[in-house]
């Protein structure tokens, strides 16, 4: 992620509604006292397991889910697939991790987590992460994606038979996507405008049935468009 891609919140906004999912009572205490203190940001609720999300979403309805990935009932991943196929506008969701190596982050988001987050981060991190993905942006990290994504055995059956529907422009996007830049960035790099741009990742969300950037990015993967280095250009 690249963070000075990525929107600046603005104070006259609506402030950002969060759901904290996480079983550790503590965790949950302190993720809401930190990111109550910032003035664009409205915790409107916490629960304890996945299993609650989806009845908590329906009835507060916020735009962002900072969610556990481990949690002893239904977990992180599940809850995120729960809240895909029950909503046709389901929030935004940020997991959080204590270690970015974990390889339940990367099922999160082949489910359709917009990124993650270590739960140590300094608390301008989250709350900047909140913000990204509430105004429609990706918060990935390049080189922990592809680590956790190369590390991972290869399931190509489905993704390469969407990959081979993008045209040549559209995986130039999506490998731009993939290094953490924005729409404006990938419009930089290609001399594109950003209309053009927009249109071109519509269109790779289309093709590939990925909710969003980071899940497209999983699934180029997965394709074998995207190789294991930095260079695979």
């Amino acid at each position: 992620m690249n963070p000075n891609d990525g929107p600046a919140a603005a104070l006259s906004d609506p402030p950002v509604t969060v759901l904290v999912v996480d079983d550790d009572e503590l965790t949950r205490t302190g993720l809401r006292a930190l990111l109550s203190a910032k003035p664009d940001i409205d915790v409107v609720g916490e629960a304890a397991d996945g299993a609650e999300v989806l009845p908590m979403v329906e009835r507060l309805r916020p735009d962002v889910v900072l969610m556990d990935v481990r949690m002893p009932e239904v977990d992180g991943i599940e809850a995120t697939r729960r809240l895909r196929s029950a909503l046709a506008d389901p929030p935004k969701v940020v997991v959080i991790t204590t270690f970015e190596n974990d390889e339940h982050v990367y099922d999160a988001l082949r489910a359709g987590a917009s990124g993650f987050i270590r739960k140590r981060a300094p608390s301008r991190q989250i709350a900047h992460a909140i913000r990204l993905v509430a105004a429609g942006d990706s918060l990935l990290f390049p080189d922990a994606v592809r680590r956790l994504a190369t590390a991972r055995p290869a399931r190509r059956d489905g993704a390469a038979g969407r990959a081979a529907l993008l045209t040549g422009r559209e995986i130039e996007i999506l490998r731009l996507m993939a290094e953490g830049h924005s729409n404006q960035g990938a419009a930089t790099a290609l001399r594109l405008s950003l209309e053009t741009v927009k249109t071109h990742v519509g269109n790779v969300l289309t093709k590939l049935d990925a909710n969003n950037r980071t899940q497209a990015v999983v699934m180029a993967y997965e394709a074998g468009l995207l190789g294991a280095g930095p260079d695979d250009r």
